[in-house]
């Protein structure tokens, strides 16, 4: 794999912010990712990740520029990983007609329909980007991973988590999309993507994955907040709930009284997040 290119670079909280370009076998187009660096005491440090997932139409840009996460990223000592939501500059036909699929919608699966094949972003997020991290970044323990998301993104921590409870310490979300194949964003992202089989759709669903991966120990953190114009028909928090008590999986969710879908939501309550998955992290 290409070294990556470091295309911007802003100081904060004693840290950086660094955006990276590389080219991405996977995904087949060129990707860019942020990358927080937290200050560090001596030159051979290595720092813990934490990987942060977006949701619809979100680039790597938006929870840099929007959550405030770095105050406490910079004070725990975690690295924080921004990468983008799905390939860009492929011009497969459709792909911009609509803001919940396509460009800004990878939904963090790997796609089975040929007009889509492309869009791996399970493949990229799991295998290539924390390889990429490993090889290029010394200052960075990619062993120490734990992961997090916002909406889609949510979706997409939470079912990467669940599959891969060996590479993760941790997960938490905010307003996750935790039952898409009950879902419409869900249905039009899966049906396009994986075609109609709906056996293949559970593989990327939390709420049925965690009957089966339920080996988990440290708990899942999800904040939702109550006036969320989505959580009724596309977010379905119960759903996950109460599959999570079916087979004892130690589970959190704080409805968030007067809250809703955006980033002033997330920045409110992003410290508690950062905080619990530093404690999994070990520091």
């Amino acid at each position: 794999m290409e070294k990556p290119t470091e295309i911007s670079s802003a100081k904060m909280f004693d840290g950086y912010n660094k955006r990276y370009k590389h080219y991405s076998p996977t995904l087949g187009c060129s990707m860019t990712f942020h990358i927080y660096f937290p200050p560090s005491s001596s030159p051979s440090h290595k720092f813990p990740v934490l990987y942060w997932l977006s949701g619809l139409t979100c680039t790597d840009e938006n929870f840099i520029a929007k959550s405030g996460a770095q105050r406490v990223a910079s004070s725990e000592g975690v690295a924080l990983i921004s990468p983008d939501t799905s390939p860009r500059g492929l011009n497969v036909e459709g792909e911009s007609d609509s803001w919940d699929f396509g460009v800004g919608a990878g939904f963090y699966l790997n796609a089975t329909q040929e007009k889509w094949k492309n869009w791996l972003m399970y493949d990229y997020i799991v295998k290539e980007l924390p390889l990429l991290l490993s090889e290029n970044f010394p200052q960075l323990d990619t062993s120490r991973a734990s992961i997090f998301g916002h909406s889609m993104g949510g979706h997409g921590a939470l079912t990467i988590y669940l599959k891969n409870l060996d590479k993760y310490k941790s997960v938490s979300a905010f307003a996750p999309i935790v039952n898409p194949t009950n879902c419409p964003w869900g249905q039009k992202a899966f049906t396009n993507y994986l075609g109609e089989n709906k056996v293949a759709w559970q593989e990327y669903d939390a709420t049925c994955l965690v009957s089966k991966f339920n080996n988990v120990s440290a708990t899942i953190l999800i904040d939702q907040g109550d006036e969320d114009k989505f959580l009724k028909e596309q977010l379905l928090p119960h759903k996950f709930e109460e599959a999570c008590r079916k087979v004892n999986v130690p589970l959190l969710v704080r409805m968030q009284p007067g809250y809703d879908h955006s980033y002033y939501f997330i920045a409110t309550f992003i410290d508690d997040h950062i905080r619990h998955h530093a404690q999994a992290l070990n520091l």
